[in-house]
């Protein structure tokens, strides 16, 4: 099996809803780091499982409508707590759409808030 991975730092802004979570309960940012895990069991005809340029582009479009912004404002978050996990799961669901299934097969995105907390979401495409 083959991986690739991309990271990349974007900041966003959220607070969580649904219970006592402190400080969290009230909007703030995160220096997000985000890494883009991309697996498949061959490469093509270049040695490739990626095109890097047009995945690099699709993750940078990608985060540009999160950078900066409010979580909690956003249509895939109505109704949902900005939890990391719930975003990286919302990162992932995004990402995924510019894959090509017959390449990839599975992707992870890794999603740090700081330095020591992390959550991912794994899927099969």
């Amino acid at each position: 099996m083959y991986r690739l991975s991309l990271q990349r730092d974007f900041e966003a802004r959220h607070f969580l809803i649904g219970g006592d979570w402190g400080d969290e309960n009230f909007e703030h940012s995160h220096p997000y780091r985000l890494e883009w895990i991309l697996e498949g069991a061959a490469l093509d005809e270049h040695g490739y499982l990626v095109d890097l340029v047009v995945v690099e582009s699709h993750l940078e479009t990608t985060l540009q409508g999160y950078r900066g912004r409010l979580l909690n404002d956003l249509p895939e978050f109505a109704g949902l707590n900005p939890s990391l996990e719930n975003f990286a799961r919302v990162l992932a669901d995004r990402l995924a759409a510019a894959l090509d299934r017959r390449r990839v097969t599975a992707q992870t995105v890794r999603l740090w808030e700081n330095p020591n907390a992390w959550a991912s979401f794994e899927q099969r495409l």
